[in-house]
């Protein structure tokens, strides 16, 4: 009888495990090489560096742009480094935006191991860098969250003075990606919540909500589902073209949204 319920356990805790180790895989796909630089779009840039509270060393670049007002902090999406948002990098910075981007732990030059409240711990040392080293105003710094990227950038919403927040192809939270991709994944063990559609109902200041309809990997329901828990002042923009490439593929009313909202601010 001991034997038994000891077999059981063992098979329950190497299951969790593997569930665990799943989700870990399933939900961040880091690369270390830096690829490229932005001097491949003939960008200027600055090679930054920030110890975190924790003891992680994070790597950044600040790209500056010509009579910029705001500084764009850029939160990027769970796959791959800075080094692989160049292109995005570049529309945004000829909208005439100073951009901050940065690699969460464990990716491109960036020590330590991903996780959730790990990232927060990053997003609020990189803020606190911006407003104390930089001496940059908050009323001047607009987040930018592309994917898992518009998570992170959320929750430092609700900690932070900041001017404004942009979304693009970002989920309601980690649960309602589960159900949609891994309908048979019991989503109540799920360590990292990401819950972004909680939290998007305590943030009062300008909101540009974009995704794609032909959304390939977080369905363009999460978006909407988002947009109406979020309080005024909000926008909602339809793109298309598949989650990585919408940008592109919407090309000018990608741009044209963003400096739309930049002028109503």
């Amino acid at each position: 009888m001991i034997k038994n319920i000891l077999l059981i356990l063992i098979i329950v805790i190497f299951i969790l495990v593997y569930l665990r180790h799943f989700e870990y895989k399933s939900l961040y796909f880091p690369t270390k090489e830096i690829e490229c630089l932005p001097t491949v779009m003939k960008l200027s840039y600055e090679d930054v560096y920030i110890d975190t509270s924790d003891g992680i060393k994070l790597h950044a670049w600040f790209i500056p742009a010509t009579d910029s007002k705001y500084t764009l902090l850029f939160f990027h999406g769970n796959g791959g480094n800075i080094s692989h948002r160049i292109e995005k990098i570049e529309i945004l910075n000829k909208l005439g935006l100073d951009v901050f981007i940065f690699d969460y732990r464990g990716y491109g030059n960036s020590t330590g191991r991903p996780s959730e409240k790990g990232f927060y711990k990053d997003t609020e040392s990189i803020y606190n860098y911006l407003v104390s080293k930089r001496r940059i105003d908050p009323k001047d710094i607009i987040l930018y969250g592309e994917s898992l990227g518009g998570a992170v950038a959320i929750d430092l919403a609700t900690k932070k003075n900041i001017k404004a927040l942009i979304t693009e192809s970002a989920f309601s939270s980690t649960k309602d990606v589960a159900r949609e991709l891994y309908p048979l994944f019991p989503t109540f063990i799920i360590n990292a919540k990401f819950d972004s559609f909680t939290k998007i109902k305590e943030i009062s200041i300008p909101k540009l909500i974009m995704h794609s309809k032909d959304d390939d990997v977080i369905s363009f329901a999460q978006s909407i589902k988002l947009f109406k828990e979020a309080p005024k002042p909000k926008r909602h923009i339809t793109l298309t073209g598949n989650h990585n490439d919408c940008f592109i593929d919407s090309g000018r009313l990608y741009s044209s949204s963003i400096r739309d909202f930049l002028k109503s601010l």
